[in-house]
């Protein structure tokens, strides 16, 4: 039961990415829009995202419960040493779902809807930022348990390159993300277009932004290059993200969109891939050069017990329904 506690976690961490990822990248693809297109972009993504966005934060309640019931000791960590940019990244999130809702459903269309559009947008990026930021520093090894000082404790644990770095990179790829569904949505060649040119900007972005998280990692002594290049899993996912990159920027250069989403999402999952294998089951990296791992953390076993069967039993409940909720909501729309 180890195992399927650990699996679950594992998927809920990356539907959040792929599923949540896209979501807030609808509100980075507005942010980066010009005024012209601004109102036309709100439109769409409101099209593609309205129905089911809240659905997706359900990965991030599952991920939350799972190592608050199943591993205590990485929950408590995570909580403690990294509450400030946790709380950021929470209240991005009810800032983004707050704004979404008022400035598409209230009553009264007034000049309150430029102040819920830029909380929006500027929430849609602030929020991935700090996704990315506690990611980078839950393995950058600068998470203090031994600290006596505020800022030692509480602030240069998650307040270093590496860590910002990869929440920019996080960001780039929720941008990406967005920008490959968008043209999917797209009715217009025009839009369509416009999409593509997103893509584009968003992926360089993505290249650019990855190669800055390779060099803060060799500044700040982040085995980064090691766990992907050094073992055949990380090496084989990172040149299957290569290959696809390349395939992916030849479809989008000949106009052919059928398949960009599943690439997208094959591409990010192979990333993620890369850059945990090699450090698993360690979850997070100590400043005294040791790590909290899965194995280590785990609970009791009846408590993990119950909680691999609340979540096999509860996937059969509600996935289908999931599903269904996508499928009905895409059938309405079309």
């Amino acid at each position: 039961m180890d195992y399927v506690v650990i699996i679950f976690l594992c998927l809920a961490i990356l539907l959040y990415f792929l599923l949540g990822g896209a979501d807030f990248g609808a509100g980075i693809i507005e942010l980066f829009t010009t005024e012209k297109n601004k109102s036309k972009t709100r439109r769409m993504a409101y099209a593609a995202i309205g129905p089911v966005w809240e659905a997706n934060h359900m990965w991030l309640i599952i991920t939350i419960v799972i190592l608050f019931v199943g591993f205590p000791s990485i929950y408590t960590t995570m909580s403690v040493h990294l509450h400030i940019p946790l709380v950021i990244m929470l209240i991005g999130i009810i800032a983004r779902g707050t704004a979404f809702v008022f400035r598409n459903y209230d009553a009264v269309k007034d000049n309150m809807q430029v102040v819920y559009n830029k909380i929006f947008v500027y929430s849609s990026f602030i929020t991935p930022l700090f996704l990315g930021i506690i990611a980078g520093s839950l393995v950058s090894g600068q998470i203090n348990t031994e600290a006596t000082d505020y800022a030692s404790a509480y602030i240069f644990d998650w307040l270093n390159l590496f860590s910002i770095s990869v929440g920019l990179f996080t960001v780039a790829l929720c941008g990406f993300l967005a920008a490959i569904y968008l043209i999917g949505e797209a009715k217009e060649e025009a839009d369509k277009k416009r999409f593509i040119r997103k893509t584009e900007q968003m992926n360089t972005a993505a290249i650019v932004l990855g190669a800055i998280v390779f060099g803060a990692a060799q500044l700040e002594h982040v085995p980064l290059a090691t766990w992907i290049f050094k073992n055949e899993v990380g090496l084989t996912a990172v040149v299957s993200a290569a290959l696809s990159l390349v395939l992916l920027w030849y479809l989008l250069l000949k106009g052919k969109t059928k398949v960009l989403r599943l690439l997208a999402g094959f591409q990010v999952s192979m990333i993620l891939l890369a850059i945990s294998y090699a450090h698993y089951p360690n979850f997070i990296r100590l400043k005294n050069g040791t790590a909290i791992s899965l194995y280590q953390s785990i609970a009791p076993e009846k408590t993990i017990y119950s909680l691999g069967m609340a979540l096999l039993i509860g996937s059969l409940l509600i996935l289908p329904f999931l599903g269904y909720l996508f499928y009905k909501f895409k059938k309405i729309e079309d």
